[in-house]
């Protein structure tokens, strides 16, 4: 029994409306999302997949891994990709207090410079998602959850298993993750060409996260 949602329900996301699990509807778009890097192997073999595609995507960075390959980092900029902060160190906010968490997320901010967040795990008291704005000196602060997990991170899951975790759940408006790290790469290899692939079929637009707030 894995202790995550493959598809996050409607009750997940009423008691946590602050934060954003999918985008509207109505734009016939999907949100991929790619977190843990970047990484000099799997982000450069991820970007030329989604160029394959004309996809664009956003992917939320580590601050140490951004601070060892800040080439790379630029290069998700300049091929229009968005990127989020997904801390220094990638740590858990539930295990640890609240002082040691911001000083993570403030840490991850000098080295990516976005208004979007992804709490890695996905766990964030509510208390230390009201600092992020402050830590990060920014006016706004916006959480980006998701709505459809690949699991590719888990090698209990098969690559094809990871496929059909997208495509049996995704819809217009998802933010689905992904991760572009070493442990992921297996199960990535397999599941993002096809889920490219299924996306382009069935005519959505694969498109980043563009939340437009003044810094």
């Amino acid at each position: 029994m894995h202790k995550y949602f493959i598809k996050v329900n409607w009750i997940i996301k009423r008691l946590f409306p602050s934060y954003i699990w999918n985008l509207p509807r109505e734009d016939n778009a999907v949100y991929l999302s790619f977190d843990d890097g970047p990484d000099p192997v799997v982000t450069r073999w991820v970007l030329d997949q989604l160029r394959n595609y004309n996809a664009k995507a956003t992917f939320f960075c580590v601050g140490e891994n951004v601070e060892k390959y800040p080439e790379l980092y630029q290069s998700l900029i300049d091929e229009g990709h968005a990127t989020g902060n997904h801390t220094y160190a990638h740590k858990n906010g539930w295990e640890i207090n609240d002082a040691e968490y911001m000083d993570d997320v403030a840490a991850g901010a000098k080295f990516v410079h976005s208004n979007l967040f992804r709490p890695p795990y996905g766990r964030i008291r509510s208390s230390q998602a009201k600092q992020l704005a402050t830590v990060t000196g920014l006016k706004k602060v916006h959480v980006i959850m998701w709505e459809v997990l690949s699991a590719d991170f888990d090698t209990s899951f098969t690559p094809e298993q990871c496929l059909s975790n997208v495509i049996k759940n995704v819809s217009a408006g998802s933010i689905v993750v992904f991760h572009d790290s070493e442990k992921a790469f297996k199960n990535l290899k397999y599941s993002l060409p096809l889920t490219l692939e299924f996306l382009k079929e069935k005519g959505y637009l694969m498109k980043k996260i563009e939340l437009i707030q003044e810094y």
